[in-house]
């Protein structure tokens, strides 16, 4: 029996609501429940074919059991050695090399010392900093927010230079980000399961927290969904994240992306809406079932980004010739039917050319007329050479 378990923190509705459709689809040898931690020895598997982690980015023990159990074979959601690595910061620098339209965006030293630092510890830093240089880089307004941070924690908009001054005087130890405002006729918030289930859901940030999902935009036009899924998919296969949001403030007609390191990303039912949570719901029980069926016990069963990949292999960033993915998009229906867009067609193979289809005919007629010849010449009287 393979165990399917989830790691979680303080949610209320998806955990539950994962494990039960996953046990309720009843896959042969398939099972799903709440990951228990009772010991974690070294280099020993935690008994799970497949965990989807929902708080490791709060519980560090959890963090570094994560990575145990992935080690001993376990196939774990999102990629903890990956998601230990990643932060915002790196996200747009990859994003920009990648084509995808992001913020311009600088990251900042903490402003007070870290932890046993001392200011030796930063004698490679220029002060004061080129301010001119930076300011005059992003603009105001601007937000500054942290560089691997989440749920709108420490997020400030910055009017102007001293504005900024006095807010960045509040930031403490944590590291910066100053980036430009995208003032927004439309927003969308994202989710993407597998690198290739997208859903594309309006959304409002100014909203208060339960209302974000209730906007009253119209509808987004079919060419801008596609230019935002085709985004969605792109990134998340470069950073190689299986379950994660990614949002995107669209001003004159181009979709930003503001935020797409979210590997534990809200899905709990008061806040996304009904339809919305079933979709992740539905979607990630899937997914886990995909991933239980294909791991193999003492392999690596994560999933490595194309960026990690074309580092291995010193292959360029961006191939030629994209990887071609199944993609199953669907738009919330609170603004669209949902549908299916972006299913890969199967190509009919194209014919031979007609030159080469006549060949073998023009040979055998050729072969055939050498044949007449020579039995003509068989036929003629032989000389024998005498007078």
């Amino acid at each position: 029996m393979k165990k399917i378990g989830i790691l979680f923190g303080q949610e209320n509705s998806f955990p539950q609501a994962f494990v039960d459709r996953i046990n309720q689809k009843a896959e042969k040898n398939i099972s799903a429940e709440f990951v228990r931690i009772d010991k974690v020895l070294q280099a020993e598997p935690l008994d799970y074919a497949v965990i989807v982690d929902r708080i490791s980015q709060d519980v560090p023990f959890y963090r570094a059991a994560l990575k145990n159990a992935a080690i001993s074979g376990t196939a774990v959601i999102n990629n903890p050695f990956w998601w230990s690595a990643d932060e915002k910061f790196f996200n747009n620098a990859l994003a920009v090399k990648l084509g995808v339209p992001v913020p311009k965006t600088v990251i900042l030293p903490s402003k007070e010392l870290p932890d046993d630092t001392t200011d030796k510890s930063f004698r490679n830093l220029a002060y004061p900093l080129d301010w001119d240089g930076i300011f005059n880089y992003v603009g105001f307004p601007a937000y500054m927010k942290p560089f691997d941070g989440g749920g709108w924690k420490e997020v400030y908009q910055l009017q102007n230079r001293e504005d900024f001054f006095n807010k960045y005087d509040q930031t403490k130890q944590y590291v910066m980000m100053l980036q430009e405002e995208v003032v927004f006729d439309d927003y969308f918030r994202c989710y993407c399961i597998g690198g290739k289930h997208v859903r594309i859901m309006q959304y409002e940030p100014r909203n208060p927290h339960h209302l974000r999902y209730e906007h009253g935009k119209a509808p987004a036009s079919k060419k801008l969904l596609d230019a935002v899924k085709d985004y969605v998919i792109k990134l998340n296969q470069y950073l190689g994240y299986d379950f994660n949001t990614v949002e995107f403030a669209v001003r004159d007609g181009i979709p930003y992306a503001i935020d797409f390191c979210n590997p534990a990303p809200d899905a709990e039912v008061t806040s996304v809406g009904q339809e919305n949570f079933d979709w992740v719901v539905e979607t990630a029980a899937d997914y886990a079932i995909e991933r239980a069926k294909s791991q193999k016990d003492g392999l690596d069963n994560l999933t490595w980004g194309e960026y990690v990949k074309t580092s291995a292999a010193k292959t360029p960033l961006v191939s030629a010739k994209p990887k071609q993915v199944k993609e199953d998009v669907s738009v919330g229906k609170v603004d669209h039917p949902i549908e299916t867009e972006g299913k890969v067609k199967k190509v009919a193979k194209a014919k031979a050319p007609a030159a080469k289809a006549a060949a073998p005919a023009k040979a055998k007629a050729e072969q055939k007329v050498k044949k007449e010849k020579a039995a003509k010449e068989k036929e003629k009287p032989q000389k024998t050479g005498k007078i």
